[in-house]
């Protein structure tokens, strides 16, 4: 292995992040950090038809989300052109590639004959050895001349080693007759510019891998180490689309996700460390090799992103959280939070964290220090409010005003108070509910009354008993 290893990111900017690029991204920013290596940004912009500024954003965004983060400034592969038509030029000069003056219709005429005479389609240019002095002084293509005999080995470190015979690949194209470069002929040029040591990419790719491998052997540079990995599946075992739910990452953000659950949960996409379902980041980085990626399809499973997510945010940094959520919300459109708000939610924290599977679940879990007085209470908690229940809660009033402030203490009082008329905890711990949380599901009553305090607590009390 290379002493400095080096990866790289290609996105074509032509609509969102997509989950499967986002998890190819992923697993190259984990080889790259795990060994100290560099991992880059490369946006294939030449489908000038179809990319936009706004996907680029995209991608930033989505990738800066995820904690994805690269190093120096994101490279245009448009901005690239000059360079690859010169090593095109290369290529002819030294006999690698040729011009080819056949039109379009010469070539679908030779494909049709073929087809109907049951003959491969793989077209071989009659210029392929012409000599200088027949060449017409018409539009031409620069083909390369692949080799004609023997096959071409990718040895992938994740599919092994794959053989492709070499007549059956191509004199493909390396430079349009615009003077435009191909596809096949940036990505090796960029790659090699780029110093990148290893190219893992979805396993679509796999077949390109051997025709790209033509222009590495022409030009006598360093052919990286391929990792083709297969690509994500949905649940039902087909091909990922929209049927099967979210497919961008900024959908996942918008639905609650927090990126430490997706970094973990992409990681197991098609990756394993022996058993080890949830692990932090640096764990990740440790173990992260090409060796655990397998090679069949990995499914798209919502549940285990669900369980994921809850141990994330179960074990998460407070502070962390917090700031987390609030891009959860500028993401979403929803309103910011206040000050008071965000104090609250920090201090109630510990409460609503636990168990939430997502930034949704926990601002409902927190509703009772988001909101404020007046509480409105919902049908359900509001019938737990009945004379007899706002009697009692009036009696309690009095006890609290004196309490030491501690969750033990408060819950001693109240179970006094409910002994004392013959009531279970639970049946006072309801109308109290309903006064501090408007809601019958909410954390314990003793842990909100210890986050919004002594004055509030009363105030919330009072509000339902006068």
């Amino acid at each position: 292995m290379p002493a400095d290893v080096v990866t790289r990111f290609a996105p074509s900017p032509t609509g969102f992040l997509h989950i499967g690029g986002a998890r190819t991204a992923l697993f190259n920013w984990l080889y790259a950090r795990g060994r100290g290596g560099k991992f880059l940004l490369r946006i294939e912009d030449t489908d000038r038809a179809r990319s936009t500024p706004e996907a680029t954003e995209a991608i930033l965004k989505g990738l800066t989300w995820l904690g994805l983060d690269w190093d120096g400034e994101p490279v245009s592969q448009f901005a690239r052109a000059d360079r690859h038509a010169e090593v095109a030029r290369q290529m002819l000069a030294t006999g690698q590639a040729y011009k080819c003056f056949a039109s379009q219709d010469e070539i679908e005429s030779f494909r049709e004959t073929a087809r109907a005479e049951g003959r491969s389609t793989l077209y071989r240019s009659p210029w392929r050895e012409a000599a200088p002095a027949s060449h017409p002084d018409v539009p031409h293509v620069i083909r390369i001349k692949a080799p004609l005999a023997g096959e071409t080995v990718i040895a992938d470190r994740v599919q092994g080693d794959v053989r492709i015979r070499n007549d059956q690949l191509d004199d493909m194209v390396l430079l349009r007759s615009d003077g435009t470069p191909t596809y096949m002929l940036a990505v090796v040029v960029d790659d090699h510019d780029m110093g990148v040591t290893h190219v893992i990419r979805g396993d679509d790719h796999l077949n390109n891998a051997a025709r790209q491998m033509l222009v590495y052997a022409a030009m006598g540079w360093q052919v990286p180490v391929w990792a083709h990995i297969p690509l994500i599946h949905g649940e039902d075992g087909r091909k990922l689309s929209k049927r099967h739910g979210a497919l961008g990452v900024e959908e996942y953000q918008a639905m609650g996700y927090p990126a430490t659950a997706m970094r973990n949960y992409l990681a197991r996409l098609g990756w394993s460390h022996g058993d080890d379902e949830f692990f932090s980041d640096a764990q990740a980085l440790e173990w992260f090799d090409l060796s655990g990626i397998g090679k069949s399809p990995a499914r798209l499973d919502f549940r285990k992103l669900d369980h994921l997510t809850a141990q994330h945010m179960s074990v998460a940094g407070d502070a962390a959280l917090l700031h987390e959520l609030e891009a959860f919300l500028a993401a979403t459109g929803a309103a910011r939070l206040n000050v008071v708000q965000r104090d609250g939610l920090l201090r109630a924290m510990p409460l609503v964290k636990d168990k939430a599977k997502g930034f949704g679940q926990l601002l409902e879990k927190a509703h009772f220090v988001l909101t404020s007085r007046p509480i409105g209470c919902d049908e359900k908690s509001a019938r737990a409010l009945d004379d007899v229940s706002r009697g009692i809660l009036r009696e309690l009033t009095p006890r609290l005003q004196t309490a030491t402030w501690s969750r033990e203490v408060l819950e001693g009082e109240v179970a006094a108070l409910a002994e004392s008329h013959g009531l279970g905890l639970g049946k006072l711990a309801q109308p109290l509910r309903a006064a501090l949380a408007g809601r019958t599901s909410s954390p314990s009553v003793f842990d909100m009354m210890v986050v919004l305090g002594r004055e509030e607590t009363l105030a919330r009390i009072a509000d339902v008993t006068t």
